[in-house]
């Protein structure tokens, strides 16, 4: 039971979330909601190689939302001076990283920001193809060190031991 607390805690939030307000009541009843819902449908213990680096998940997580910003200001240039006739790319990036966790979070933070997301995952060649509005052949190549750079941000995240190993290798290169 102790394994599954922080689903109880999820699930106690999403009810009090889903309520609208916070009082002693919401929170008891969401709490005993949450745990009958985990004591009647257990779910395995998923084990995975992730390690949570606290001050690492806060300055990606202002990396994202900054990228958010700047993103967002992008495309709105590339409507108003270009309208539908702004140019795009697509760009494969070949991962550093084999992890298929470093690649859920990856894709999603690349196309949670506008102007750009990740069409296919060659997951056996470790290969995003990112589309990528606004961008002439002569940056594709800045888009390519963004996506890299992103990628050593969540590994130094989440990664595991041996992700941070393999990206600090590649940098030495």
């Amino acid at each position: 039971m102790l394994a599954r607390l922080p689903m109880v805690a999820w699930l106690t939030l999403v009810w009090v979330l889903l309520w609208g307000t916070f009082d002693i009541g919401t929170f008891f009843f969401g709490l005993v909601v949450a745990v009958l819902v985990v004591v009647a449908f257990p779910t395995p213990v998923i084990r995975t190689n992730v390690v949570l680096r606290p001050v690492r998940v806060v300055q990606l997580a202002l990396y994202v939302a900054w990228d958010l910003v700047v993103s967002t200001l992008r495309v709105a240039w590339q409507a108003v001076r270009y309208g539908p006739n702004a140019e795009a790319s697509i760009v494969s990036v070949r991962l550093r990283t084999d992890s298929d966790h470093i690649a859920a979070i990856l894709a999603n933070a690349i196309s949670l920001a506008p102007g750009q997301f990740v069409m296919h995952l060659d997951r056996p060649n470790r290969l995003f193809y990112v589309y990528a509005l606004g961008t002439t052949e002569s940056g594709v190549e800045q888009v390519r060190q963004d996506v890299l750079k992103l990628e050593k941000k969540v590994v130094r995240a989440v990664g595991s031991p041996r992700d941070l190993q393999r990206i600090l290798q590649e940098e030495a290169k």
